[in-house]
């Protein structure tokens, strides 16, 4: 991401926002830059936690997550444990384009798999199988493996 002063940031968002066909408001502005800073998909109460505070009650976060998911700007996810998770989608690429996530079984943490490249084989069994809309891996990360 480029280092944009504060201003530049918003004024930044406010275009995306309109471009995609929704009224700038300061929530769906809060929403994205927080989303911005995120390192994981992440679940309505993650956000909500730290948002409330700012004074955007829950319901609002909740309804401008969907919103900007509806728009394209913010793809949601649910990672098996009937929980959405969100994260801000790249402009750049394709509105479907999809990388994997590693969900940690022990402790529930969700990673991005950005730089994975998976690709179906020219095996036939893709094809019977139907059309992979999305890859999920599960497993135990780092940290819980050390302890």
């Amino acid at each position: 991401m480029k280092n944009l002063s504060q201003a530049e940031e918003i004024d930044e968002i406010r275009t995306l926002v309109r471009k995609s066909g929704l009224r700038s408001t300061s929530a769906r502005i809060t929403v994205i830059q927080f989303l911005r800073q995120a390192t994981s998909p992440l679940t309505h109460a993650e956000i909500a936690e730290d948002l409330t505070p700012l004074g955007f009650d829950k319901a609002t976060v909740y309804r401008n997550l969907i919103d900007l998911a509806d728009a394209g700007l913010v793809k949601r996810t649910e990672l098996g444990d009937h929980a959405w998770r969100f994260e801000l989608r790249n402009p750049d690429e394709p509105e479907d384009a999809q990388h994997p996530h590693f969900v940690c079984t022990e402790c529930g943490s969700v990673s991005c798999l950005h730089d994975v490249d998976l690709k179906p084989s020219q095996n036939k069994q893709w094809s019977q199988v139907g059309t992979v809309t999305e890859i999920l891996l599960k497993g135990i990360c780092h940290e819980c493996e050390d302890n």
